[in-house]
């Protein structure tokens, strides 16, 4: 088969079948799986994380790699290319796709057969009317994923390299030396000269300055927060400036009303770290714990945060943020949760 003619030309067109899935297992040796479209599991996959694993990566790497890989064994699937027969014209055009696609709308495990909150049409309310806090075209693929994506596969593709279990060229290649460029003036004599390079088709990623949320519009935005729960979440981050997940992974013996501290675990170091909150938000949590009072579990290792709705499960990040996304769609504005922490900062 022709590479070059089994790439379509209008790539923004291409549809990718949602084949395939990463599984989370709640095993210790194996915490993700990538499995195909008939369930099975990926080897070249399997081995790669858990070499990531041996290497002493989180779990939440693990799953961050793993969705990298997802992406792109889902693209070879759309032409019937093999991961280890793939070239850098599958590279290349991968990497041009995921800057055109548009995000893949998953149905909701409440809704499978659609008309769930996030329709369409809600949608297209959004962008009609921005505010401030909106990102143009929200529902394509960031720069910084598209590059972290380059970059988990040229280190996917280097191992097998590595292991002889892979192609004999990476597809995604290293970008050329200039020539003639002299390495640092300065630099360290122990790592020698040579500047490091990045990857041939990794896009350029424009540093942004951290986006606050005005007061006036924060106001507004938590006044469209719709529970106890979603109003002690959001006083909790813009007040500790913890990340998303940080909070979302405290358990009930975690909440000190009394000195007014919050503990998490924090995501580089694992090591837990009381955080001082605002008394507001220790008010809207005692709202909550009673709203929920009897209907989750309340044992001091239990998680802190749950679902409001039947089958009460642990809040996890995505329903979160669909909180929190549910109010930017209210506003017509798209803050992230993340532009809690700079709130916080700021």
């Amino acid at each position: 088969m022709d590479n070059e003619e089994s790439i379509p030309q209008d790539l923004a067109a291409l549809e990718v079948a949602l084949a395939g899935s990463l599984v989370a297992t709640g095993e210790p040796f194996e915490p993700y799986r990538l499995v195909d479209a008939s369930g099975r599991s990926v080897g070249s996959v399997a081995v790669y994380l858990a070499e990531l694993l041996a290497c002493g990566r989180s779990v939440k790497t693990l799953r961050s790699y793993g969705m990298d890989l997802l992406r792109w064994f889902r693209f070879l699937a759309a032409f019937e290319v093999e991961w280890d027969q793939a070239t850098r014209v599958e590279a290349r055009d991968f990497c041009r796709w995921l800057q055109v696609a548009r995000k893949p709308v998953r149905p909701h495990w409440r809704y499978p057969e659609g008309g769930g909150p996030a329709s369409e049409e809600t949608h297209e309310t959004e962008m009609a009317d921005p505010g401030p806090g909106t990102v143009p075209d929200a529902d394509r693929y960031a720069a910084v994923t598209v590059a972290h994506c380059e970059s988990v596969l040229r280190s996917f593709y280097d191992f097998h390299l590595e292991a002889g279990s892979g192609p004999m060229l990476n597809p995604f290649p290293l970008a050329r030396a200039r020539a003639g460029s002299r390495a640092r003036v300065k630099h360290n004599h122990d790592e020698g000269f040579g500047g490091k390079r990045g990857g041939r088709y990794r896009p350029k990623v424009v540093t942004r300055a951290p986006r606050a949320i005005p007061d006036r519009q924060f106001d507004q935005l938590f006044a469209k927060l719709g529970s106890h729960r979603d109003r002690a979440l959001v006083a909790f981050w813009v007040s500790t400036g913890a990340r998303a997940s940080e909070l979302l992974g405290a358990t009930v013996a975690d909440a000190d009303p009394g000195q007014q501290l919050m503990t998490v675990i924090r995501k580089g170091t694992g090591a837990l770290q009381p955080l001082p909150a605002a008394p507001d938000a220790f008010v809207w949590l005692r709202l909550y714990q009673v709203q929920v009072q009897g209907l989750v579990p309340a044992g001091r290792d239990e998680p802190l945060w749950w679902t409001l709705r039947r089958p009460f499960r642990a809040l996890t990040y995505d329903a979160a943020r669909a909180m929190f996304d549910r109010a930017n769609t209210a506003l017509g504005t798209h803050w992230s949760l993340h532009d809690l922490r700079h709130t916080a900062a700021y």
